[in-house]
C-alpha cells in the first residue's frame, strides 16, 4: 500500500458525512473516519443572526467539530462548513429542482463568495476560514433548466448554490478565484499546514 504521511495514533475524525470532504482527505493520503455531528444548523444560524458570513461558517464548523469531539475524546476532529454569500445574503441548499433553478437565476452573471471554515477540535485546537470568489456566466432560463436536467435533482440539492464544480456545474462558470479545495468545502493547504504544526504529518 502507498505510504501515508500520517503519524497520529488514530485516523483523523471528520465531523461530516460529506463524501467530497472525505475524498479530499483520502486523496491526500490521510486515514479518515467519519461521524455525523448532532447539530441543527438552521436553528444555530437563527441564533447567530447578525454574524458576518465568514463568522457564521466558523460557528457552524465549530458546532460540528465539538459535537463529535465530545463523543470521541482524545481524537483529532475536523469540522467544516461552507457559506455562500451573495452581497451579504446567505444561500442554503435548494429544496428541489425548482428552487435550484430560482437560485441559479439569482446567481447568473454575478460574483458570489464561498466561505469555507474549518475547526480542529479534540486533541488539536485551531480554526480558520478560506474564501473563494466565483462568477457565473449570464444564463437564461433555458440554459438553467438544461443544466438542472443534466445534473439531476439529487446533485443540485446536495450543495449550496445548486452546483458542483467537480461535475456538470463547471459549465455554469465564467471565472473562479480561489483554491479548488476551498470551493469544495475543505481548504486543504492551510489544514495540512496546521496538521504539520501539530506534529502528526512527517513531511
Amino acid at each position: 500500500m502507498p505510504r501515508s504521511p500520517w503519524t497520529g495514533p488514530q485516523p483523523l475524525l471528520l465531523a461530516s458525512t460529506s463524501p467530497t470532504r472525505r475524498l479530499l482527505l483520502e486523496s491526500a493520503a490521510l486515514p479518515v473516519e467519519t461521524a455525523a455531528p448532532e447539530v441543527d444548523e438552521r436553528a444555530l444560524e437563527a441564533k447567530s443572526a447578525g454574524l458576518s458570513p465568514p463568522d457564521l461558517a466558523l460557528v457552524l464548523a465549530r458546532a460540528k467539530a465539538e459535537s463529535v469531539a465530545a463523543r470521541h475524546p482524545g481524537r483529532i476532529v475536523i469540522g467544516a462548513d461552507q457559506v455562500l454569500d451573495l452581497d451579504g445574503i446567505v444561500f442554503h441548499k435548494p429544496a428541489d429542482a425548482q428552487a435550484a433553478r430560482a437560485q441559479l437565476a439569482r446567481l447568473s452573471g454575478r460574483t458570489h463568495t464561498l466561505h469555507s471554515a474549518v475547526v480542529m477540535a479534540g486533541a488539536v485546537g485551531d480554526a480558520f476560514v478560506e474564501t473563494a470568489r466565483l462568477t457565473l456566466r449570464p444564463l437564461d432560463d433555458r440554459a438553467i433548466a438544461a443544466y438542472v436536467d443534466c445534473a439531476g435533482e439529487a446533485r443540485v440539492r446536495s450543495s449550496v448554490g445548486g452546483y458542483q464544480l467537480e461535475g456538470p456545474g463547471i459549465h455554469l462558470f465564467e471565472s473562479v478565484v480561489g483554491d479548488h479545495s476551498t470551493v469544495l468545502g475543505l481548504p486543504l493547504l492551510p489544514l495540512l499546514a496546521r496538521l504539520r504544526g501539530a506534529g502528526v504529518l512527517d513531511f
